[in-house]
C-alpha cells in the first residue's frame, strides 16, 4: 500500500503503525449558546455529527468480527478514530473523516476496487502485489465525509484475510452511519 495513495497512504501508514498503542480520549467540547452539552464519551464525538468510531462496533459486532478487546479512541491526522488490537492476530482501526468524501480521497486505481457495502458506495483498497497483510474499506458518508476501516494482520501476511476482515467490519459498521 506504499505507492500511489498520498493522503490516504499516510493515514493507512499511521493507522497500521499505531495499532496497539494506547491513546487518551479527547475532552468533550461544551455546546455554545446554552445548548445542552453532548453526552460524555471516551472518544469525544464531534458535537455536529456525533459519529463516534468506537461505538460503530458493539459487543455482538466485535464478537462476529473476532475482536475480543475494547477499542481505544485516538486521533489520526485530525480525524477521530478507534483502534482495536487483537494480540498476536490483527488490528482494526475505524477512522471518521468529516472533511473528505470518497471522491476526495486519492487512491491508486491499481489498488482500489469499487464496491457497495449495504447501499453505500465504497472502495476496497489492497495491494495484492505487496502481499503485506493490510486492507482498507472506505465507505462514503455523504458527499464530504467518509469512514475508513483499516485492517492489518499482525504478521503482515495474508492480504486476502485482511480484506475479508475489513469487509466484515465494514458490513457491521455501515448500518450505524448517517
Amino acid at each position: 500500500m506504499k505507492s500511489g495513495l498520498s493522503a490516504l497512504g499516510v493515514l493507512v501508514v499511521l493507522t497500521v503503525s499505531a495499532c496497539g498503542q494506547g491513546a487518551a480520549g479527547q475532552a468533550a467540547v461544551p455546546a455554545a449558546d446554552g445548548a445542552p452539552a453532548p453526552a460524555p464519551s471516551t472518544s469525544a464525538p464531534a458535537p455536529d455529527r456525533g459519529v463516534d468510531p468506537c461505538t460503530l462496533l458493539d459487543p455482538k459486532d466485535r464478537s462476529t468480527a473476532g475482536i475480543n478487546v475494547l477499542g481505544v479512541a485516538k486521533e489520526i491526522n485530525g480525524a477521530r478514530a478507534c483502534d482495536w488490537t487483537v494480540p498476536a492476530t490483527f488490528g482494526v482501526t475505524i477512522t471518521v473523516d468529516e472533511k473528505n468524501g470518497l471522491a476526495d480521497l486519492e487512491v491508486a486505481r491499481k489498488t482500489a476496487t469499487k464496491t457497495k457495502v449495504g447501499g453505500r458506495n465504497a472502495l476496497k483498497v489492497a495491494d495484492a502485489n505487496a502481499a503485506d497483510g493490510t486492507c482498507a474499506v472506505l465507505l462514503g458518508m455523504g458527499e464530504k465525509a467518509s469512514v475508513q476501516i483499516d485492517v492489518s494482520n499482525t504478521n503482515f501476511t495474508d492480504t486476502p484475510l485482511a480484506c475479508e476482515r475489513a469487509v466484515t467490519v465494514a458490513g457491521l459498521a455501515e448500518p450505524k452511519l448517517p
